[in-house]
């Protein structure tokens, strides 16, 4: 499956969207790690915090976006964070309890 120039548009600025806003808002948490900090050196570890806290937000700030923005083409509806429903259960089941 080959992408659409619009698409590749769409990806591009999703992800340049999501990496400045993470560059321009990160706040690193304060944390007494000792050991890390002997073994890596305070600016290694800050790193090792950034890139840390980068790949935990990808799922909701760029891996969300990026499907829906190539779900648009193929189905009628594309978007985040839906219920598929509110159970889960075998139809077989049903007809043996009653």
């Amino acid at each position: 499956m080959s992408l659409t120039k619009q698409q590749i548009i769409d990806v591009e600025q999703v992800l340049k969207n999501s990496l400045r806003h993470k560059f321009q808002n990160y706040k690193p948490e304060p944390a007494s790690m000792p050991f890390h900090i002997r073994l890596l050196g305070k600016d290694r570890l800050a790193l090792y915090s950034f890139i840390h806290s980068l790949s935990t937000n990808f799922g909701t700030t760029i891996f969300e976006p990026v499907a829906i923005s190539l779900a648009k083409n193929n189905f009628k509806i594309a978007k985040s964070q839906a219920t598929a429903g509110e159970f889960i259960f075998e139809a077989h089941n049903l007809k043996s309890k009653k």
